[in-house]
């Protein structure tokens, strides 16, 4: 049976479960590919209901609201994880083009099943161990000493659902409260990175150079890419074991490999299988988008080049800061928006239309240019701007300093 198309414009309707940034800058890139975007979203406040033409409101763990949304479309892809995988295969069973599917998204979904891919892949990974019992967590930090990693093995993201815990009584509280847990070991790591490939049903991969994430408090504040310093054998071995796993899982879309950078080498954290924080950058920094590059490949088309546009970009996050609070009494939103464009006219802004509150991800801003120090200051001054409502005096116009 031939692919559904949008019968007004002859070309794919990609619907994508989840209403956030993703699917915004998603719908962005499907704009210019002439390709309609729909977006199933909890409620119409969501950053991809305020711009999508084709919005549906509905749960994604409700298998009914799935079904109706994926009638129609040419292929069903995420902007989460979080879709229930039986809700998954069901969806497949009634006809319907899941990209990625079930059997490889479930990697992305659930930690245990990841590290048992992993280890049965010989693929290098922190030490770890499934746990049920704090007897089973003593055991491990008895090899691997404390403090011991406890994660959920479902639903965290963005530093949650992971536990340091510097001892047993800490061990015994998460074990009651969420049963079967992952240990791993604290990894000691020099930085992390990421590498990210796209990959299409005919198997063909993209891959983009490999990243260096600046994290604060399990949040992702900065990417710079290229990975300052990173031998090229070890950028190699990073985009190889990327596309290692992408074939191996069968992904289709675009894949993140969350990596640890230690003395030895590289260890792989976790997977992201959709569009992903540490690939914003490519939107101006790559010739073909991480969000251009997910439709593409969801939709077997050929893979865009992969090439960055300068030799150093780097991308801030602007994390809901002093501006966000709610008795902020300095400039607006769109105050800070005008003085953002005035003191960085060639840094772009992605702004993502959420309610404001501390440490949420409210938008980002990315910078080109052919020196780190030079690039990533004008980048990180931008976005602590526009979070803080305070210019870094290395930015600040002639009358500002006084």
């Amino acid at each position: 049976m031939a692919a559904p198309l949008d019968p007004r414009t002859g070309t794919p309707v990609v619907a994508m479960v989840g209403g956030g940034q993703l699917s915004r800058m998603t719908h962005q890139a499907a704009i210019a590919l002439g390709q309609s975007l729909r977006v199933l979203a909890t409620e119409g406040g969501e950053s991809a209901a305020l711009v999508a033409g084709d919005v549906r409101i509905g749960a994604h763990t409700d298998l009914a609201d799935l079904i109706a949304f994926a009638d129609g479309a040419t292929v069903v892809t995420f902007d989460h994880e979080h879709v229930p995988t039986e809700h998954l295969r069901a969806l497949q069973g009634a006809g319907h083009r899941v990209a990625p599917g079930p059997d490889a998204l479930v990697h992305a979904q659930d930690k245990l099943v990841l590290r048992r891919a992993l280890a049965e892949a010989g693929e290098p990974q922190p030490a770890w161990a499934q746990v049920d019992t704090v007897d089973d967590v003593a055991a491990f930090a008895a090899v691997h000493g404390w403090p011991v990693v406890l994660k959920t093995p479902r639903g965290g993201y963005d530093g949650r659902g992971v536990f340091v815990v510097p001892g047993e009584s800490a061990a015994a509280e998460l074990v009651e409260r969420h049963g079967s847990l992952l240990a791993e070991e604290r990894v000691t790591m020099v930085r992390e990175l990421a590498a990210q490939v796209a990959r299409s049903p005919f198997g063909q991969v993209a891959v983009y150079p490999v990243v260096e994430t600046v994290q604060r408090d399990g949040v992702c504040n900065e990417a710079l890419v290229p990975a300052p310093g990173l031998s090229d054998e070890l950028a190699t071995a990073a985009q190889e074991l990327a596309v290692r796993i992408a074939d191996r899982l069968g992904v289709v879309g675009m894949l993140a490999v969350e990596l640890f950078e230690t003395a030895d080498g590289i260890l792989v954290n976790e997977l992201a299988m959709r569009p992903h924080n540490s690939g914003h950058w490519s939107i101006e920094g790559a010739v073909t988008s991480q969000f251009e590059q997910h439709l593409r490949a969801v939709l077997d088309y050929p893979l865009g080049s992969t090439a960055m546009r300068a030799p150093v970009v780097v991308m801030a996050n602007v994390l809901g800061g002093d501006a966000a609070a709610v008795d902020w009494a300095g400039p607006s939103l769109d105050e800070r928006i005008h003085h953002f464009m005035a003191h960085w006219p060639d840094v772009k802004l992605h702004w993502y239309g959420k309610g404001q509150r501390r440490g949420r991800k409210l938008g980002h801003v990315t910078a080109l240019g052919h020196d780190l120090a030079e690039v990533r200051a004008r980048a990180v001054a931008a976005a602590r701007y526009l979070a803080d409502g305070v210019v870094d005096p290395a930015f600040a116009f002639e009358e500002e300093h006084h």
